[in-house]
């Protein structure tokens, strides 16, 4: 039947997929897994399925990565972070938190967190090799943690520091274990995939859909904006650093596993249990569209990169 491939071919589907059937069963059937034992554990695991998945993203981040790709990586991880900040403090201090449907949590979550395999699969077929290794800083958007501590900086919620360190704590040990051991790193990191659909399920069995109809424009409009407002920004900087622009193009996009990000702050932060469900779809929204987005801006950056390099080299 090939459901592996065509799942696959979705983009973010390892984690969007199991988190809408999740979400069916959670809305029109919630009691069919809640039988307790080991069924009702894989739908209810959701902090130790991320808490996994944070030791195995650890552990493939290494201390080896080039100058050159940390002061590039740097470079867009600090846009991408700033221009999100900025918008949700925005939303949150002038629009009463709320600006076309969009809240500052679901802001944070999408314009944070980049796809990071469409972003070595962008790069590694228009960038060179510092392009593909700028990425090994951006790691650090993955997971919560990075929107915890903005939403915690800048006041836009309450979250106990110790929520904060509890999200830290995995992706530093995988980190340390990573570094430590070859082995370890690459045997754990090729396995961060296998643990999206665990994190997905679980996640979809905490969302009610009819609590959520109307995050389909705004979820549209959150990738969009995604897309832009982040891909322009990031492809100036990449620029201004010594890139072509492919990479902070590459970077324009929503990571599946963002659409965690709302669910895990609401848990640090109750005062987000009701805006959540909508964040979650509206980010998952955001990681579809931006990763139709993004291949095309990507691809009209190499193009122009191209045809400026060949202009030289006839001059």
């Amino acid at each position: 039947m090939q459901i592996y491939k065509r799942v696959r071919d979705i983009p973010g589907g390892f984690m969007i997929v199991p988190m809408l059937i999740g979400a069916l069963i959670n809305t029109f059937a919630p009691h069919f897994v809640r039988i307790g034992g080991f069924t009702e554990a894989i739908a209810t695991s959701f902090p130790a399925f991320i808490g996994a998945f944070l030791f195995c993203m650890g552990t493939t981040m290494t201390f080896k990565a080039a100058p050159i790709m940390l002061k590039r990586g740097c470079g867009i991880l600090f846009t991408k972070v700033s221009i999100a900040s900025v918008i949700a403090l925005m939303i949150a201090k002038f629009f009463g938190g709320d600006l076309f449907g969009l809240s500052a949590l679901a802001i944070l979550a999408a314009m944070n967190d980049t796809n990071g395999g469409m972003f070595i699969a962008l790069t590694s077929g228009m960038g060179d090799e510092t392009d593909v290794g700028s990425y090994v800083i951006q790691n650090i958007e993955t997971g919560p943690f990075l929107t915890m501590v903005v939403l915690a900086g800048t006041g836009l919620a309450n979250i106990p520091y110790m929520a904060m360190v509890s999200l830290l704590v995995p992706l530093v040990l995988g980190f340390i274990l990573g570094n430590l051991d070859k082995d370890i790193r690459e045997y754990c990191g090729a396995r961060c995939e296998i643990l999206l659909p665990y994190v997905g399920f679980a996640l979809g069995n905490t969302i009610n859909l009819y609590a959520v109809v109307t995050a389909g424009f705004s979820g549209l409009l959150l990738g969009f904006a995604t897309c832009i407002i982040t891909g322009f920004a990031c492809i100036t900087v990449d620029r201004l650093l010594g890139g072509s622009g492919v990479a902070g193009a590459a970077a324009s996009s929503t990571a599946g596993n963002a659409a965690a990000t709302p669910k895990a702050v609401a848990m640090a932060d109750p005062a987000y249990a009701a805006i959540a469900p909508i964040a979650t779809l509206q980010v998952a929204a955001s990681v579809i569209v931006t990763s139709v987005l993004t291949p095309i801006l990507t691809t009209f950056v190499y193009r122009r990169v191209k045809a400026k390099k060949m202009a030289t080299e006839e001059a």
